[in-house]
């Protein structure tokens, strides 16, 4: 907890850096995964070769891809693009399987309903599918955060900034103290993360905290 203290202003700059790294990739595969899911959602075969492509991207190993990447796109291996590249991926990987399944949990009647009402199926996935399954993707989405904020530090390795980075240095010095301060504020920033992503997923939603708190009462009125 000392050399946490005494290097403060260091670790908030690696902290910057580690953050940077994670949520680019987060909203890249966003902008990428949700058109890809929701098109292939109602297609069964297609469905499933993206799923299985997805779950195959995900086993590959980081230091790996952090190996391949340059050479394909040409970069040097210690460029930050390198590691939002192989997260891009990751998070898309994850993403992708995620938001089908989360279209999946919309009620079949309020589907019904509005397709009786004449809206077109664009209309329909914008204005009633996806808000619905919200709260199931957030859920998911809180995964990817969580996981892309542990998997920065990977970059480390190979010369990239961020947390990771006290790690290493704590390794070669034998310090302790560096690696704990790591792992601590690690840890606080998946924290963070996590309860932003889940504050913002329960201010889009306010019809469930209005469901949450009418449910009480009628229990009480029963």
């Amino acid at each position: 907890m000392k050399y946490l203290i005494d290097n403060f202003a260091e670790i908030m700059g690696f902290t910057g850096t580690h953050l940077y790294l994670a949520l680019v990739p987060l909203l890249l595969a966003l902008v990428i995964a949700i058109p890809i899911g929701a098109l292939v959602r109602r297609v069964a075969w297609l469905r499933r070769v993206t799923v299985t492509v997805a779950s195959l991207a995900y086993t590959i190993p980081s230091l790996a891809l952090f190996v391949i990447i340059p050479p394909l796109v040409g970069i040097s291996t210690i460029d930050p693009l390198n590691v939002i590249i192989a997260l891009t991926i990751y998070s898309t990987a994850l993403l992708v399987i995620a938001v089908p399944a989360a279209l999946d949990s919309a009620p079949a009647s309020v589907l019904d309903a509005a397709d009786a009402v004449g809206f077109g199926s664009l209309r329909r996935t914008l204005t009633v599918d996806m808000p619905l399954a919200l709260p199931v993707f957030v859920s998911s989405l809180r995964v990817v955060v969580v996981t892309n904020i542990a998997m920065v530090s990977v970059g480390a390795l190979i010369g990239v900034g961020g947390l990771g980075k006290l790690f290493t240095q704590g390794y070669q010095r034998d310090y302790p103290d560096e690696i704990v301060a790591g792992i601590i504020v690690t840890l606080a920033l998946a924290l963070l993360a996590d309860r932003v992503v889940y504050g913002l997923g329960r201010w889009s939603t306010p019809w469930i905290r209005a469901d949450a708190r009418t449910a009480p009462a009628k229990g009480t009125a029963a």
